[in-house]
């Protein structure tokens, strides 16, 4: 299944079954990797993996368990990203493309509530945004939920300067501009196993070709438009990745809902709720999954992800309210009017993650160009 609610882990790209082999490229490609500054110089995988017990497929085949110990062996991780941190003298990094589990949880531990950011934010959950900077000792707590399989993650980062990714398995990848050989040295020490790598393979990938549009005074010019006209009537907010919230447009709510987003957010325009509920209901389907969306009589917004066993709840709750839509969350059924992300406060789109291109998107990408 694939949607735009149905956001699995950008960590899912890792294998279970601790392969993750590090081929390294050939002196040409290494060159053009570094030159093209996508990819820091000195890349590790750090893992409690004995590069000693791998087969000629690099499949593991050693005792130690894919599970964090919640002791002495996560210590030594975090111990290790903290060294590499100090040999490339930093303190603080910035959070990119953060993402709670939306569907179902992937870990190999159960989920725990708040998705381990309980008590971590000065501001609570609310801090955990694209963007984000945060200590050294906060960093450090992210990746201890990442170990831990705890349900938030994200990438770690300082531009240019250093990364560290976590992936399935216990597998960290810490990246630098420097050799960090201290580092390296005190992470031996630490029972762990450094190992020299081309590039995580949790770096960031880009999406699909094309111009991102930017949630920019352009645009919310043309969404006032389309609300007034009617064709536009809820927006949605994906303010992490797998977490989103609605808000219903008006001419007079526009700007409150604008200045109340998330930073760096994506956005999806949809068009205005029905107040036919018994339409709304009717367009259930026997089988499947679906978002449904509804605004109650004191004006709040909700939705629900919902198979068949839970459309008579689904349904139970919809009937109560003013308006409502059902919404397919498999690939090609429903589409949103159009899409955006947010830029920062300067007005630069500095957000890497990417929208599903709409036909009205790429009406906008086509006057962009022709300006």
């Amino acid at each position: 299944m694939a949607g735009r609610t149905a956001e699995m882990s950008w960590r899912g790209r890792q294998p279970h079954g601790l392969l993750d082999i590090g081929v390294q490229p050939s002196g040409a490609v290494w060159e053009y990797m570094q030159k093209d500054g996508g990819v820091l110089t000195y890349v590790y995988r750090v893992t409690k993996y004995d590069p000693a017990d791998r087969d000629e497929h690099g499949h593991y085949t050693g005792s130690e368990d894919t599970v964090s110990d919640h002791g002495e062996v996560e210590a030594a991780y975090l111990q290790a990203v903290a060294s590499f941190a100090g040999d490339t003298a930093i303190d603080h990094l910035v959070v990119r493309e953060p993402q709670i589990p939306s569907l179902a949880h992937f870990g190999v531990e159960p989920p725990v509530d708040g998705f381990g950011l309980d008590g971590l934010f000065p501001f609570g959950p609310a801090g955990f945004y694209d963007g984000a900077e945060v200590s050294l000792d906060l960093a450090l707590e992210l990746v201890r939920i990442m170990l831990r399989d705890s349900g938030a993650g994200c990438r770690l980062e300082v531009e240019d300067t250093f990364a560290v990714h976590v992936g399935w398995d216990q597998y960290l990848y810490i990246s630098s501009s420097r050799p960090c050989e201290k580092a390296l040295a005190r992470t031996r020490g630490l029972g762990l196993f450094p190992e020299r790598m081309a590039v995580s393979p949790y770096a960031f990938e880009a999406g699909q070709e094309g111009v991102q549009r930017p949630g920019d005074d352009e645009f919310w010019s043309d969404l006032h438009r389309a609300v007034a006209t009617g064709r536009a009537g809820i927006l949605e907010e994906t303010y992490l990745g797998g977490a989103s919230r609605w808000h219903h447009l008006t001419r007079e709510t526009i700007e409150t809902v604008r200045a109340g987003l998330a930073p760096r957010a994506r956005l999806a325009v949809w068009p205005r709720l029905s107040s036919d509920i018994d339409a709304v209901l009717g367009a259930l389907p026997e089988e499947g999954l679906v978002e449904g969306v509804w605004q109650d009589e004191d004006g709040r917004m909700h939705s629900a992800i919902a198979d068949e066993d839970e459309f008579p709840e689904l349904s139970a709750r919809i009937a109560c309210a003013s308006a409502a839509a059902i919404m397919s969350v498999y690939e090609g059924e429903s589409a949103p009017l159009c899409t955006a992300v947010m830029p920062d406060n300067d007005g630069v789109l500095r957000a890497r993650w990417r929208t599903e291109s709409t036909p009205s998107d790429r009406e906008w990408a086509l006057r962009r160009s022709q300006g």
